[in-house]
């Protein structure tokens, strides 16, 4: 049965304020603006289906209608990049960054690299900040489908990744941090990360920690931190690699570059999976 107008429009407004919510850091970031129109159309096919694979696999672990088909999923995602156009559009347009003397080839790079993440954070704003009618029935569902997989933790690891990931990376900061950045400092950062990981994941008792990722002893804590971590971390270089961050610098550069920034998609990776769904 179709839900209503009105419920519908609620879902709307909610999903668009949570795609504000998360996304709007990039939305006032130049370097975003001007990724928009130098990337290469490959590259922005590239993020858009990427992004359009995590919404797919958001909507499906851990979005607002648990007993959705993939048909319906598929529908919902597509919706919610639409959205993320039309909030990044306006958004953009009122903050001066579109004007009718443009090339439209930026108009339209420009839009799209900043609806992508807006359309993940419209995905998560949609299942996750509503009332309390909604809570209820989506922990009804959830306690009938008592656990998500190991892979749909991961692809919520990758949302959550994603919208860290992507609000800093655009930064000259990553690339000035990273090529100064000593070995000490790197293997530290590295290290930090994971710790992070492992205390978020199975000690400070996070909300949802105890339903999603219970340990069975010390080497299931090693390996949902590590895989977790490295998640982060793949995260990472995609997203580096469409901000051409990893254009033109040396294998060292670029690594570093991952590991700095996967201490900010480790935070979102690891709270993701526990906040997220």
């Amino acid at each position: 049965m179709n839900p209503p107008v009105a419920k519908s429009l609620r879902e709307y407004a909610r999903g668009m304020a949570g795609g504000l919510m998360f996304s709007l850091p990039l939305l006032y970031t130049m370097e975003v603006w001007w990724a928009g129109f130098v990337s290469d159309p490959m590259r922005l096919i590239i993020y858009v289906a990427a992004t359009f694979v995590l919404l797919l696999g958001y909507n499906h672990y851990a979005g607002l209608h648990q007993d959705a088909c993939w048909s319906e999923v598929a529908i919902d995602s597509v919706e919610e990049m639409g959205l993320g156009l039309v909030v990044a559009a306006i958004v953009l347009f009122l903050l001066g960054q579109l004007e009718s003397d443009m090339h439209a080839y930026e108009i339209v790079g420009k839009i799209t690299v900043e609806a992508m993440t807006v359309a993940i954070g419209i995905s998560v704003g949609t299942s996750q900040l509503g009332g309390g009618d909604d809570r209820e029935k989506g922990g009804a569902e959830a306690s009938a489908k008592e656990e998500i997989t190991f892979s749909g933790q991961l692809v919520i690891a990758g949302c959550g990744a994603m919208l860290f990931a992507s609000n800093v990376a655009p930064t000259e900061e990553i690339i000035m941090i990273a090529s100064e950045a000593r070995v000490q400092n790197l293997l530290g950062l590295a290290l930090l990360s994971i710790v992070l990981t492992g205390l978020i994941l199975y000690y400070i008792e996070f909300t949802g920690a105890g339903r999603f990722v219970a340990g069975q002893g010390l080497l299931s804590v090693v390996i949902g931190t590590i895989v977790t971590y490295a998640v982060a971390l793949v995260i990472s270089a995609a997203v580096l690699w469409f901000f051409g961050r990893m254009d033109d610098v040396t294998m060292n550069t670029a690594a570093a570059q991952v590991i700095v920034l996967g201490l900010a998609a480790t935070l979102g990776a690891s709270a993701g999976r526990l906040l997220l769904q």
